[in-house]
């Protein structure tokens, strides 16, 4: 498939832990996954393994992975990490799209807009 991204590395020992975050998922992550993603034109998963890290929302796809940051993600180390982790997805060509919580809640038309406006690049 032409739009696939190349084979990104898969970290059994993470599936445990993605099916307990998928299971106790934020306010925000539940919102946006059964109120738009679940019935979305295009196949989303949720709390999907990729390398070394889990993320919230991935589209193989469109090669698009969706971060809904919380509090911990606005700390100089939050912001660290969040920084390698893009290097390292954008490595294997997908983009990341991050939006936070309040985002989410608040501005939830909008961020559908932006979410279908991605999904058509």
């Amino acid at each position: 498939m032409e739009n696939s991204p190349p084979y990104i590395p898969y970290n059994p020992a993470l599936k445990d832990r993605a099916r307990e975050l998928r299971q106790a998922m934020t306010l925000a992550e539940r919102k946006l996954w059964f109120e738009f993603l679940r019935t979305h034109s295009v196949r989303w998963l949720r709390q999907k393994p990729l390398g070394n890290y889990i993320v919230d929302f991935y589209c193989s796809e469109k090669n698009i992975v969706i971060e809904i940051d919380g509090d911990p993600h606005f700390t100089d180390a939050g912001q660290e990490y969040d920084a390698k982790r893009t290097t390292f997805l954008g490595s294997y060509g997908l983009s990341v799209i991050r939006f936070t919580n309040l985002d989410v809640l608040e501005r939830f038309e909008a961020i559908c807009t932006s979410i279908d406006e991605a999904c058509r690049r």
